[in-house]
């Protein structure tokens, strides 16, 4: 059963480019709610715990470079259907295959400097959206 809630990260790359604003906006003006919102900086222990599930793939280690290398902003949004319309807000992994108008073909600057993350299930939004806050973070 399909819920509501969602969970993104704008990634260091985006961040650092000054998209943080931007990002956010193009998400509220899609009908997301942001229902929480923090700015932190990963270490790359946090990472590797946060990306565990890829820690057999070859590029796990370059992802937790990358995710640790600077700022995030990590957010739950709300919608009616939510993952799978900020799915297809963001667009494809791979900013090169990525539909017009969508955030990854807008701001991303590479495959892995993807500018955003977003959970592809609502369990793993679920425990993506724990692994950042707590239920009393959230409003």
């Amino acid at each position: 059963m399909a819920t509501n809630r969602t969970f993104t990260m704008i990634k260091p790359d985006a961040f650092a480019d000054g998209n943080t604003g931007a990002i956010l906006s193009m998400i509220e003006k899609a009908g997301f709610k942001l229902i929480a919102a923090k700015l932190t900086h990963l270490t790359a222990e946090t990472a590797g715990k946060f990306y565990a599930v890829h820690s057999e793939r070859p590029f796990y280690n370059d992802l937790c470079k990358y995710m640790s290398s600077g700022p995030i902003v990590a957010v739950i949004l709300e919608k009616e259907n939510a993952v799978a319309d900020f799915r297809t807000l963001i667009g494809a992994t791979n900013p090169a295959n990525a539909e017009d108008g969508t955030i990854r073909k807008i701001f991303a600057r590479s495959i892995e400097a993807n500018a955003v993350h977003g959970s592809d299930s609502d369990e793993n939004a679920a425990i993506e959206g724990s692994f950042f806050f707590s239920e009393l973070e959230r409003i």
